[in-house]
């Protein structure tokens, strides 16, 4: 078992270090932190409250992981942060803890790449291979599927949910939920504004698949109809059998049509917070 830690840096003696850790100078690592195999801090890191992370993943000098969440609501319980494996955390990234809501806990995934000054807001739950680039900002609470990308400086608000291979351009504000596979675009009033066909090809998503995610957003966003009327329209050319793109394209557009101001997760707000038990797991 190997580590290296730099005398310059503050490391809880009950903080749970795994092998091949490497710490730099001037990091703060917290005593109800774990930290798995491979890990590397570069340089003025601080990992806090109740955190436990993965294998093989790097934080870069400024960045603060497991801080309280930014919420007057909360009042010091042992919520959490949660994070997998292989992610990337660049300068100044942060990450907080959960507030006393929901299960009380803020996710991260695996091989997800965070860069310079983005910030990951408490109880959201960011899922895997999601790039976040510089300044972007989540809202608590907010969901980002697979293969997500949010462009520099956008915004996402409180309770959103971002669709697995959804595109949101630089700039951007994002006051609903963005559908799967589109791409968002505007300040003011942020609009789908096409497919992110480049995303799916890199995935290796069929070109079956894709043209009929693009006739779906036509038959959205360009001719406006109902739901049920692109379902029967799509239906009527693939003799009911679709692709599971569209079908989570449909499912999704479907959940965030019953929500509230076009967040399907929006009903979460009126939910309880979470229970003592659930606080200290």
């Amino acid at each position: 078992m190997t580590r290296t830690i730099s005398p310059l840096s503050q490391v809880d003696a009950r903080a749970q270090i795994g092998d091949d850790v490497e710490i730099g100078p001037f990091c703060v690592v917290g005593p109800h932190v774990t930290l798995g195999n491979g890990c590397k801090l570069d340089s003025h890191v601080a990992i806090v409250g109740h955190t436990t992370i993965g294998e093989r993943n790097r934080f870069f000098p400024g960045s603060v992981i497991g801080g309280e969440p930014q919420d007057i609501g909360y009042s010091g319980s042992a919520t959490r942060v949660e994070i997998g494996d292989d992610n990337l955390f660049r300068e100044g990234v942060t990450v907080n803890r959960g507030a006393d809501k929901e299960d009380g806990v803020t996710r991260i995934g695996h091989r997800n790449f965070l860069m310079a000054n983005a910030h990951v807001a408490h109880n959201c739950h960011v899922f895997n291979n999601v790039i976040l680039c510089n300044g972007s900002l989540l809202g608590g609470h907010v969901h980002v599927q697979d293969f997500a990308i949010v462009s520099g400086n956008s915004v996402v608000h409180h309770f959103a949910t971002l669709g697995t291979g959804c595109f949101i351009s630089g700039g951007c504000r994002a006051p609903q939920d963005i559908p799967p596979y589109m791409l968002a675009a505007g300040s003011d009033n942020p609009e789908i504004i096409t497919v992110n066909v480049v995303g799916m090809r890199r995935r290796g998503i069929s070109e079956n698949a894709i043209t009929l995610v693009r006739k779906a957003y036509k038959l959205m966003y360009r001719e406006h109809l109902k739901l049920e009327e692109v379902r029967e329209r799509l239906s009527e050319q693939t003799e009911g059998v679709f692709p599971i793109e569209l079908m989570t394209l449909l499912n999704f557009c479907e959940q965030s049509a019953k929500g509230k101001n076009g967040r399907a997760r929006e009903a979460l707000r009126s939910q309880p917070a979470a229970s003592e038990g659930q606080k200290a797991a």
